[in-house]
């Protein structure tokens, strides 16, 4: 958002509206009126108020629109996938429209109509707190700017992206009406851009305020009031809402033609705008004749009588437009910290930097901190004592990413070799030598940074220091100069005091009826024959040290001697899973070079011997007992990936009944489908990370497969899960082959202990994400991957010190997938404050929404959603308005003010409410919640950032020419325009969006077809023409997908298609179907939440 910009003169919140002619005005503040009774908000999560069609005397409606279908016409079907999971509900997000407006350039002059005179009226009460004095009110909408800065011409209001909003329903319900508290209809709090605490030092982003506050105006850009009854005087039916209509149950809305235009009070008519015959300019965000000051509301310009005051002389017109967009936005945050700091390399040397955003493409220096791909706080500046943490709520989180990959322009750690001696360590608390230990008496003693313990230099380590008390080496040590770096372990480090052997890849195949029939057994054993050539390997090792392994199951398991000295392979079957035992050892793990004709004549054979399978039930538990036990046995650690299609009936250990249960959602029992059904996974994967044994488990499940359960062992094993819902080669075999490629090549850390010391004054307490823990301290990974993160919490247990700061220093214990025993140490040190300030200035927003998902995904296995939603807004609630309260220059209640580093908290907390974990729609499955809920667990920054808050990018706005990557704009249905192609992505899922008014010559050049209406819907593949075009929009997907670790399955939608409700589901600025609010009615939640608490 433009903070030097001002908000455009339309209807302030929380005030009420002018009658119009014909309509009784519903009570305001106490004042009763005789025929509409007001419309309260539901509930947060409560049912949305009906849609009444009817349409009142007087206002005729326009002829209905190609709408979206009604919900019973939708089929889902299985190869459309969101998640790899779920079909194509009808995710209804707003009225699909024909019409829809270019936003003009920012330059754009505006037509010079005259407005109406100034009118005041005695003030009314306003549904919550005091009556507010004149001089309490500040819903100045010019007082918008913080700089003083008159703004440019902004774009004309009412000609955003977007379709014409549908006929407003004029029975006297609401149904675009928020979902929470007691705000008039449609009406958000006032909101204005505050000056900072006058102690405040700039932020290190984008721009010089502490604060940002608002007075909203109708937010989100150029939008009419979100209120869908009797019209205001002078609007006509234009200009998109900001909320739009969610209904399934009635009729699809209508909406008028273009050309066509309501009439609304006389008033002199705007100058037309060229390039939109028919639509006449709008000063007030909608079209229609000219719209003047609204009673009762403050003047859009300086000067106008305010809030409750005598009417006073009439002032002249401001010169300037004002900005429309007063709601922040995350595009313009991301933008700006991508100019302000993408340039310059990010330097690690000086104590708790806030680094550049997730999204921001930047180098790092290592000056002596680790690198924020590494680690990443919530904040960088804590506070000092517990009390004054407890008193703004803002939790004290790291996420950790240990094995982190690192672009190619930055070096790989060094790896230090200190010999049998090993690594130096503090005697006391054992934190291994850092850049901020203390060199004492002339370098013979050094003290602990993290326990204060004094410690005697070994004599093969010492050195002298220089004047300033640093060691003349320092510079010469990785361990002494850089934040990152890595020791080899000495035999103390290793499991039975013996050095590790490389670990051992087993693949385990189910070869049951479903697993035959989809095709998977041929897909996936024709690729095996490659793939095997491109196992992990060290550095500029020639060949992996990995050795591989096969089984196929299906109610019982068949182990594969695969030794190189034979001339075919033998089969050996187990039938008795019960008691689970590997038939033989020597021929079962082998070298893949050594044995290559056996294992290419083995997976030759396997989908010929099952071809005539009529096996359908499987069992899993036995599969990943038996992979354990061949690890046990060839005494290594390493990694068993399963390919599994079904739930496990077959009569064995870990059977699993069918207990998917729509009925229990949203009742106390909804969180039973999170929790494991059965304790005997729990067992196994403790067994399993005992012998660091990693499980990657990939699904092909046609129903339900009880994803929670099964996902027990990848999960506490430090493993992955992949999900292909439905699975068709023809459909999803570049996705999955892509996902396995993926898997098996990159970098893992097997058989891993980690742990976080911190200094004294603080202590870790909480840990999220892929692993297990049999003590407080030590998180155990059987395997630690590249794109695995471990979160940790962080409270104190003593008073910080201002001065020397906190220190976290995190130490991971593996054995690398050449075999050999390391140790990976990151050292991170934070600033300590005693002001509040300085901890809101110091906050990371990403960092903060990926803990408190990752909180709330927890919560949901031990408490009912409703109580975890509300802790989630409560907490929120808490953080901001501690701000308000102690740091935000005084101002009247009715405005929110935001700090800066936090102004997105809002509308990344609503994504995370709305998610489908949390609030799932009809078309979301049981299965599809466990799976998100596990993935997110052990996200990165970067992945929870854009699974929130999915990228649209619009690709036919830039010259073809123009290679880059285009500017995303917001999620939200009325940035869209019926005569572009958009690309949405969020991680998992790619959508192309085609408007249905896209040019034919776009059409011809993407789809090889003439027309729009021969685009085949639900297309996952681009067809390879030789045009700029193409190339450019097919080399812009092959960008996307190299920077997620996930392949993503690209889903073209058509404007109007069935298919458009899956892709709004991702429009998450807008309401969603399954009650989630909008933006704006959430930071209206939001602002009434932190009135409550300040009063």
């Amino acid at each position: 958002m433009n903070v030097n910009q001002s908000a455009p003169p339309v209807l302030p919140y929380g005030q009420p509206q002018p009658v119009y002619p014909g309509y009784h005005q519903s009570s305001y503040g106490g004042q009763p009126e005789s025929t509409v009774p007001p419309i309260p908000y539901g509930a947060y999560n409560g049912p949305v108020p009906g849609y009444q069609p009817t349409p009142p005397p007087g206002v005729s409606r326009a002829p209905p629109s190609s709408g979206a279908p009604p919900a019973s016409t939708a089929q889902a079907s299985c190869d459309q996938t969101a998640y790899g999971q779920f079909g194509q509900g009808d995710i209804q997000n707003g009225p699909s429209s024909t019409v829809q407006m270019q936003r003009l350039p920012g330059s754009q002059p505006f037509g010079s109509a005259p407005l109406a005179p100034v009118v005041t009226q005695p003030s009314v009460l306003q549904p919550y707190g005091p009556l507010p004095t004149s001089a309490q009110v500040t819903a100045h909408l010019a007082g918008m700017q913080i700089s003083g800065a008159v703004a440019p011409a902004p774009p004309a209001p009412g000609l955003g992206y977007g379709s014409p909003p549908s006929l407003a329903s004029a029975s006297g319900s609401f149904p675009n009406s928020g979902l929470y508290g007691s705000y008039p209809r449609g009406q958000a709090p006032p909101l204005s851009l505050a000056q900072s605490h006058p102690g405040a030092q700039p932020p290190q982003r984008s721009v010089p305020s502490q604060a940002t506050s608002f007075t909203p105006t109708v937010p989100g850009g150029p939008r009419m009031p979100s209120m869908t009854g009797p019209l205001l005087p002078g609007q006509g039916f234009g200009g998109p809402p900001v909320s739009q209509p969610n209904h399934l149950s009635s009729p699809p809305p209508q909406t008028l033609p273009p050309g066509t235009q309501m009439t609304g009070p006389p008033g002199p008519p705007p100058p037309m705008h060229s390039s939109q015959p028919g639509y006449q300019l709008q000063q007030n965000g909608s079209f229609g004749p000219t719209q003047g000051p609204q009673p009762n509301y403050r003047s859009p310009y300086p000067g106008a009588s305010t809030f409750g005051s005598q009417p006073g002389p009439p002032q002249p017109l401001p010169p300037k437009r004002l900005d429309p967009d007063a709601i922040p936005s995350p595009i313009q945050v991301i933008e700006d910290d991508r100019n302000n700091r993408g340039s310059e390399p990010f330097v690690t040397g000086v104590r708790g930097q806030v680094p550049p955003l997730v999204t921001t493409n930047f180098l790092v220096k290592d000056q002596g901190n680790a690198s924020p791909r590494y680690i990443r706080c919530t904040s960088y500046n804590i506070p000092c004592t517990s009390d004054m943490a407890k008193q703004a709520q803002v939790p004290l989180a790291a996420v950790i990413k240990p094995l982190a990959r690192l672009p190619p322009e930055e070096a790989s750690l060094y790896v230090v070799d200190h010999g049998e001696s090993g690594p130096l360590r503090c005697n006391r608390c054992k934190a291994y030598m850092c850049p901020f230990m203390q060199f004492i008496e002339g370098g013979r003693r050094f003290q602990c940074c993290f326990c204060s313990c004094i410690n005697d230099v070994p004599p093969q380590y010492f050195q002298h220091l220089d004047h300033t008390g640093k060691r003349v080496d320092a510079y010469d040590r990785p361990e002494l100069s850089l934040g990152s770096y890595e020791f080899l372990a000495t035999v103390d480090y290793c499991k039975n005091n013996k050095f590790p052997i490389p670990p051992a890849f087993i693949f385990m195949i189910d070869v049951s009826y479903n697993a035959i029939r989809s095709g998977l057994v041929r897909l996936l054993c024709e690729e095996l024959k490659s793939l095997l050539d491109f196992l992990p390997r060290e550095g500029g090792a020639e060949e992996s040290a990995v050795r591989v392994g096969f089984v196929t199951y299906n109610k019982v398991l068949h182990f594969y001697n695969v030794k190189s000295s034979l001339a075919q392979p033998q089969m050996m079957v187990v039938s008795d899973v019960s008691d689970m035992f590997v038939p033989l050892l020597d021929g079962f793990l082998v070298n893949v070079n050594e044995s290559r004709t056996v294992i290419t004549s083995l997976l030759d054979q396997i989908p010929e011997m099952f071809a005539d399978t009529r096996e359908t039930e499987t069992v899993f538990a036995p599969v990943i007992q038996a992979g354990m036990e061949a690890l046990k046995a060839a005494e290594c650690a390493g990694k068993l990936f399963v390919f599994h299609t079904s739930l496990p009936i077959a009569e064995a250990p870990g059977k699993l009944k069918n207990r998917d249960d729509r009925k229990l959602i949203n009742t106390d029992k909804e969180k039973t489908l999170f929790q494991p059904q059965t304790g005997a996974y729990q067992t196994l994967a403790k067994e399993c990370v005992a012998q660091g044994c990693c499980v990657d488990l990939f699904l092909f499940p046609n129903q339900y497969v009880d994803v929670a359960t099964l996902s027990v062992v990848p999960q506490l094993t430090g493993g992955s899960v992949y999900k292909y819902a439905c699975f068709q080669v023809e459909n999803d075999q570049e996705r999955f082959l892509s996902d396995l490629r993926r898997d098996i090549q990159k970098i893992v850390g097997f058989d891993a202990v980690m742990r976080v010391r911190t200094s004294t004054g603080i202590r870790a307490v909480d840990f999220f994400g892929a692993f297990y823990m049999s003590n407080t301290t030590d998180v155990e990974l059987a395997g630690l991957d590249v794109d695995k993160t471990v979160t940790v919490e962080f409270k104190h247990d003593d008073r910080l010190n201002e001065e020397s700061g906190a220190l976290l220093q995190c130490a991971l214990l593996y054995t690398s997938c050449a075999g050999q025993r390391r140790l990976r140490i990151h050292n991170l040190a934070l600033n300590c404050c005693t002001q509040l300030a300085d901890l809101y200035r110091n906050c990371e927003t990403d960092t903060l929404i990926n803990y408190m998902a990752k909180f709330a995904y927890r919560g949901v296995l031990n408490s009912p959603l409703k109580t975890v939603q509300d802790t989630l807004i409560t907490q929120c609630a808490q953080i901001l308005a501690c701000y308000r309260k102690n740091c935000a220059s005084p101002s009247s209640a009715g405005q929110l003010i935001l700090p800066e580093c936090m102004k997105l908290l809002p509308v990344y907390l609503n994504c995370v409410l709305k998610s489908d974990v949390l609030q799932p729609g009809a078309e979301v499955t049981t299965d599809d919640r466990a799976y998100v809920r596990q993935l997110v667990t052990s996200m990165d920054v970067a992945e929870t950032n854009v699974f929130f808050y999915p990228r649209l990018l619009p690709l036919t706005k830039s010259p073809i020419e123009n290679t880059t990557e285009p500017p995303a704009v917001r999620a939200s249905e009325e940035r869209l325009s019926n005569g572009d192609i958009y690309l949405l992505e969020n991680g998992l899922n790619l959508f192309l969006w085609v408007g249905a008014s896209v040019q034919q010559g776009i059409v011809q050049s993407l789809f090889s077809v003439s027309s729009f209406s021969q685009i085949t819907s639900g297309l996952s593949v681009l067809p390879v023409l030789d045009n700029p075009l193409s190339k450019k929009v097919r080399s812009l997907i092959d960008s996307l997908r190299a920077q997620r670790s996930r392949y993503m399955k690209l889903i073209v939608v058509k404007q109007e298609d069935k298919l458009e409700m899956l892709f709004k589901h991702f429009l998450v600025e807008d309401k969603s179907l399954s009650g989630g609010a909008s933006y704006v009615d959430f930071l209206c939640h939001m602002h009434k939440e932190i009135r409550q608490l300040l009063s």
